[in-house]
């Protein structure tokens, strides 16, 4: 380590993490989905999982293998920067998922430090999901970057010259961070406990941001592929503002070709929740 790292151990670029191993079952599933108002059927029943509950196994593992590039001082000030998921199929009840992660990049900002680490997600052997984590620690200092930046997924902001081609309108339940937290296996308590959040900085208790995400998850399945949500192949996003439960969010979605949409999501409040969204929706299926 450098006199320039400020405590960021850059030696864990590169490096895999041990792997885990997370079982699926159908109730789990269920929960997830329930959890994030996604009532699409093959995702309330169970038959396989909503996009963003790829996130759901390695969990602990990503945590870990960020948190390990970060002083001690930095672990509370932490900020979900972006998330990008790229599925090769969906996850279905029964299997034994195998998960490990590696950080691939840390960068130095204006006003803080972005940890970036990749998870691969298989099941016996096959790949099941990929996916990139961008943590932004408030206050960190780092000179330049090491490492590889985050994939790219910005908005072309020439599209604002037509209106969008769909725009889903969702409201947040009064008790949903307690029913996310639940299903998600994320405990953090600026999402449940109001007077943490308030200790935090926060006006409030605040909505997951994996929340949010699954519910633009389900706002770009119904525009562009209901019939078959498996056809969902890449959602990627940046989280740019905090919601709370007592919001109304609408996501605006522009077709911009090849199977690609891009998105961003917007509060009844004017807050601009998710920014730099980008879906891509493979072909549909030719009729045996």
């Amino acid at each position: 380590m450098t006199e320039t790292d400020h405590g960021f151990n850059l030696d864990v670029i590169g490096q895999w993490s041990e792997s885990m191993t997370f079982e699926v079952t159908g109730d789990r599933l269920i929960a997830y989905a329930a959890a994030t108002n996604d009532d699409l059927a093959p995702h309330a029943r169970g038959e396989y999982g909503v996009p963003v509950f790829a996130v759901v196994p390695p969990f602990p593992i990503l945590a870990s293998s960020t948190m390990g590039a970060v002083p001690d001082e930095l672990m509370m000030k932490v900020l979900h920067g972006e998330q990008d998921i790229r599925i090769h199929r969906p996850i279905r009840p029964g299997e034994t998922l195998t998960c490990r992660a590696k950080v691939t990049g840390v960068h130095g900002r204006s006003s803080g430090v972005v940890v970036t680490a990749l998870v691969e997600t298989t099941s016996n052997g096959e790949p099941v999901n990929d996916q990139y984590f961008t943590a932004f620690f408030r206050g960190g200092k780092l000179d330049g970057g090491y490492g590889e930046e985050p994939p790219s997924h910005s908005f072309d902001e020439s599209l604002r010259a037509r209106q969008p081609d769909a725009e889903v309108i969702q409201k947040y339940d009064d008790d949903q961070t307690w029913r996310y937290a639940e299903a998600s296996g994320d405990p953090m308590p600026i999402h449940t406990d109001e007077e943490f959040a308030k200790a935090m900085g926060l006006p409030g208790i605040i909505i997951h941001g994996l929340c949010t995400m699954a519910f633009t998850s389900r706002a770009v399945i119904e525009t562009a592929c209901p019939e078959d949500p498996s056809r969902l192949k890449r959602l990627a996003v940046r989280f740019s503002s905090t919601a709370f439960p007592r919001n109304t969010i609408t996501t605006s979605i522009w077709s911009i070709g090849d199977g690609r949409y891009a998105f961003e999501t917007n509060s009844d409040e004017g807050a601009s929740i998710i920014k730099d969204g980008l879906a891509e929706i493979a072909p549909k299926k030719e009729q045996a």
